[in-house]
C-alpha cells in the first residue's frame, strides 16, 4: 500500500509554544533545526510567529513578522522545500509570501483578519483553513458539540463556499478541523476516528495532533514523551485518508509510515 502523505515539519520561532517554545530563536538553533527538518524527510516547513496554544497571548504584527521572515528566507537559502506561513494576519502572508512562503495556513480559516483574502487571491499557493470553536483566548473552556463531525463539515462546507465566491479555488484549499482547538478529549477522539468524513469537501485534510494534551490524558505521559504516540496516531490517520500531517519529530512519522506501508502489502 503505497500512503500518498505529507509530512509537515513543525517550526515554531516564539517564546512560548506549548511544546517547544524558545527553542529555536537563537541563531545557531534555529539554523540546526532547519537542516533537522530538511535532513528528516519533511516536505513541508511550517513556520510560525505566534503561539496559538490555549490563553496564548496576542502578537502584533510586527513582532511576528520579526520572528518569521528570517526563518523563510533561511529555509529558502537551503531548498525549494514547500513553506507554510502559520499566521491568520494579512500583512505577514503577504510579506512571508515575498519572503519565499508558498502556503498559508490560517488557524482562523480567514475570519481575522478582512484582508487574508486579498492575499489568498494574490499567489497561486494552497491555503489551509481550521476549524476553531471560540479563539486561542477562549476556546478550551467548555467546548460543546451536538456532533463534532457533522458540525466541522459543516464549517467547512461554508468556508470553502466563501472562498470559492471570493475568488480561491477548491483545487487550493487544504481543511484541518483541528486538533485541540475547542476540543474536549472526546471530541478529539471522534475527529481522529471519522478522518475519512472529512474527505467529503474533495480537499486534501490536514491533521495536526503532534504532542498535543489529549496524548498525555490518553496516555498519562509527559510533554517529552509523546512523540511515538503522535507517529502512531500518524500511522493511523493516514490509514484513514489524511494527506498532511503536522508535526514536531518527523522521523518518527516517516518510520511509522514506513512500517504501516511495509505490513499492509
Amino acid at each position: 500500500m503505497a500512503l500518498q502523505v505529507n509530512i509537515m515539519g513543525i517550526l515554531n520561532v516564539t517564546p512560548d509554544s506549548f511544546s517547544d517554545g524558545g527553542q529555536w530563536l537563537e541563531e545557531a538553533a534555529l539554523d540546526a533545526r532547519i537542516e533537522q527538518l530538511l535532513a528528516e524527510g519533511a516536505d513541508i516547513i511550517d513556520v510560525g510567529g505566534e503561539s496559538t496554544r490555549p490563553f496564548a497571548e496576542h502578537v502584533d504584527a510586527d513582532e511576528e513578522l520579526a520572528r518569521v521572515i528570517p526563518a523563510i528566507r533561511k529555509i529558502r537559502q537551503r531548498s525549494g522545500i514547500a513553506i507554510a506561513v502559520d499566521t491568520t494576519k494579512a500583512r505577514v502572508a503577504l510579506e512571508a509570501i515575498a519572503a519565499g512562503a508558498t502556503m498559508i495556513n490560517d488557524i482562523s480559516a480567514l475570519r481575522h483578519d478582512p484582508h487574508m483574502i486579498e492575499v489568498a487571491r494574490s499567489f497561486d499557493g494552497p491555503v489551509i483553513i481550521m476549524h476553531m470553536q471560540g479563539t486561542p483566548g477562549n476556546m478550551q473552556i467548555d467546548p460543546h458539540y451536538e456532533d463534532v463531525v457533522v458540525e466541522i463539515n459543516a464549517f467547512f462546507f461554508e468556508r470553502i463556499a466563501w472562498l470559492e465566491r471570493n475568488g480561491v479555488a477548491r483545487a487550493r484549499i487544504v481543511v484541518d478541523p483541528g486538533i485541540g482547538f475547542g476540543k474536549t478529549l472526546a471530541h478529539n477522539l471522534a475527529i481522529l476516528r471519522n478522518v475519512a468524513a472529512f474527505k467529503c469537501h474533495g480537499c486534501p485534510v490536514l491533521i495536526g495532533h503532534s504532542r498535543k494534551s489529549f496524548l498525555g490524558q490518553l496516555l498519562d505521559v509527559p510533554l517529552a514523551e509523546r512523540d511515538w504516540p503522535t507517529a502512531m496516531v500518524s500511522a493511523l490517520c493516514a490509514g484513514k485518508g489524511a494527506d498532511i500531517l503536522r508535526v514536531h519529530a518527523v522521523r518518527n512519522t516517516s518510520l511509522a509510515l514506513r512500517l504501516m506501508a511495509a505490513l499492509a502489502t
